[in-house]
């Protein structure tokens, strides 16, 4: 069904996504918040990230990494999640000492306007979506990406897709979300979820299909932490 979904250039299904940014510190979860920030200062763990909101899905059958033009891109809205992602991380005094991305523009863009330091493109991070064979490549390296810099003592924000951060943790994130992590025993543990926007509510405006629930099943056991 996703074979057939992608190889008919169906990049955006028929959907309306109706989000909102939301404060950063609801008054019901700060102390929730302040805990899972405290996990993001902490040694040895690592912030991974899901770009700032870009509605559709996939990219165009055309599209090109060598051209932002061709490809799903952040919205207005998109642009601002990320800019008070990076403000309110610094307020809290959470700097990553390597700012890591995906070389998909949307991914870029996030990584680049958070203002949290120099960017560096990481194709580790690349997504798999239209090439599942890649799926153990690029999660392998992830987790080899992070054990050098568990070596060297360095704390990285690291910006990808969803399907990449669901391989390397079984978490769906929303747009935007950050999972504090860090790496046990060769595996990627999430120790807390940053949520950086309200939900978005998806309103799936076609007829039930696989690829519908594919896309949008959501399920995890760890706390959520709305900021």
């Amino acid at each position: 069904m996703i074979k057939r979904f992608l190889s008919a250039g169906l990049w955006a299904p028929p959907l309306l996504t109706l989000c909102a940014l939301g404060p950063w510190l609801p008054a019901a979860h700060a102390q929730d918040a302040t805990e899972a920030l405290q996990a993001a200062q902490a040694p040895g763990t690592h912030l991974l990230m899901r770009h700032a909101l870009a509605p559709g899905l996939g990219d165009p059958a055309d599209f090109s990494l060598a051209d932002c033009g061709t490809q799903r891109n952040l919205n207005g809205a998109g642009r601002q999640q990320a800019r008070r992602i990076g403000e309110r991380l610094l307020a809290a005094g959470v700097k990553p000492d390597r700012v890591l991305t995906s070389q998909w523009c949307r991914c870029r863009d996030t990584a680049v306007l958070l203002g949290l330091g120099e960017v560096e493109d990481q194709p580790a991070l690349n997504s798999f979506f239209r090439d599942a064979s890649t799926r153990a490549a690029r999660t392998a390296g992830v987790l080899d990406l992070l054990r050098r810099l568990d070596a060297a003592g360095e704390k990285a924000l690291l910006v990808t897709h969803q399907v990449n951060i669901t391989a390397l943790t079984g978490v769906f994130p929303a747009s935007g979300e950050i999972l504090v992590t860090r790496l046990e025993d060769g595996r990627l543990r999430a120790l807390a979820r940053i949520k950086t926007a309200t939900p978005c509510r998806w309103a799936y405006t076609g007829p039930q299909s696989t690829i519908a629930r594919y896309f949008f099943t959501y399920s995890s056991s760890l706390p959520l932490v709305p900021l």
